[in-house]
Parts: structure tokens; sequence; C-alpha cells
């Protein structure tokens, strides 16, 4: 039995109510996702370790047999605005909620995820040794203008997957990149085009400023920055 209460050590000094870019990839850039039961599990950590109390994954949801998105969780301790999977990366844009005392609710929030998913991942794929490549790294956003492109570039980090150098070269087939955003289910791209599903109870959109009033603007600030081209 292996509860998580896991702490990443952090020299930022991360403030209440400010917005920040986390990522992290595998050690080495290795994978970190194989497939999509992977996926699925660092999905529901998302959900579940935003929480200031521990949990056990085993007895909590599988014994119990709910939905993960069903756990009640308690206390939030991070907003989360955005988030994507990549096969050897994440990106999220958060907002600490505080009430940790002196304690980083990011930190706090990221070391019970990554943690928690490490374990995971080496016991099922049977292997040992360190899966992510250091503490997380992160980048304070401090103005409008970059909060709305990290919107869109997290939500856009999929199209590498079908095409690699599209930001260099551009887009050669916009339709066929926004069909595959669609269809590409580990993002929080379809909370903001108003698809029902239960990853949404991962997003605190109502803590970021009020960017896109609707879906339609949302596929717009997307596309411009799809067809985006540097002169």
């Amino acid at each position: 039995m292996c509860y998580i209460s896991c702490m990443v050590s952090r020299k930022e000094d991360f403030v209440t109510g400010e917005y920040y870019h986390l990522y992290n990839r595998g050690n080495s850039k290795q994978l970190i996702f194989l497939d999509d039961q992977d996926r699925k599990r660092f999905t529901q950590l998302l959900y579940l370790c935003n929480s200031d109390k521990s949990f056990n994954f085993r007895d909590d949801i599988i014994e119990k047999g709910i939905d993960t998105f069903d756990f009640e969780r308690g206390k939030q301790i991070v907003s989360v605005g955005a988030w994507v999977l990549m096969p050897n990366h994440f990106h999220f844009y958060v907002s600490p909620r505080g009430g940790l005392g002196e304690t980083s609710g990011l930190a706090y929030y990221l070391g019970k995820v990554c943690s928690s998913y490490s374990m995971y991942f080496n016991k099922k794929h049977e292997r040992t040794g360190t899966l992510f490549e250091g503490p997380f790294k992160s980048t304070h956003i401090e103005d409008d203008n970059q909060a709305k492109y990290l919107f869109s570039y997290i939500h856009l980090n999929p199209v590498k997957l079908i095409d690699s150098k599209w930001r260099e070269n551009g887009i050669k087939d916009y339709k066929k990149a926004l069909k595959f955003l669609d269809s590409y289910q580990w993002s929080s791209h379809h909370e903001y085009r108003g698809k029902k599903r239960p990853e949404n109870k991962i997003i605190s959109s109502k803590d970021f400023p009020d960017y896109f009033s609707d879906s339609k603007v949302f596929d717009e600030e997307i596309f411009d920055w799809l067809t985006f081209k540097e002169n």
C-alpha cells in the first residue's frame, strides 16, 4: 500500500493567484506514455492529485468500483486552466490556490502527480529508475498576450504528431490539423470547444481570465495561431 504525499523541492516562490506554465519531459527524452492506458492514468491523476489529502488509487478507486472523476477530492490546491499530454512530455497552465501554509501548492500538486504516475509506469512496464527529467520547469505568465499565446501553444502541441515541422514550415492541410485536434483526447481542447466529458472536472476555467467567451471565439484564436506565419 502506497499513499502519495511526495513533495518536489523548488527554488521558485510561486504566488497564489498568479499564473504559471509548467512542463516536464521523460528522462533523456524517453517516452512517458506508451499507450492510452498510460495516458488515461495520468489524466486521472491530474484530477485526483488536486487535493490537500492523500489517496490510494487501488483502495479508493478500483476496489470501490467508482469512476475516478466521481471521487470526492476535498479542497483543491491549484486551478488548472489548460493541459496537454505528448508522447514524452506534458504542459500545464495553472495557478496556486494557497491554503498550504508555506508549501507551494504547485510543487505539492506536481509532486503527487509525477510520483504516483512514476510508480504506476515502472510497475506496469517492469522498469526501474527515474522517469522524468528532474524537477518540472516553470514560467511565470505576466500579461494577457503571453497567457493567450500559451492557451493556443498548449492546445496546438498535438499537431506536431502529424506534422513535426508545421511551426517552421507552416500548415499544409488546415482541415486535417483541425480534425486531428478534435480527435485527440489528451488535452483540454475539448473543454474549450464545449464538449461534455468527465475530464472537464480537471479544469477550473472560472479562475482564469475569460479570454474565450464561447467555443467560436476559442476556435478563432486557435485558427489564427495555426495559420500565423512570421515575416
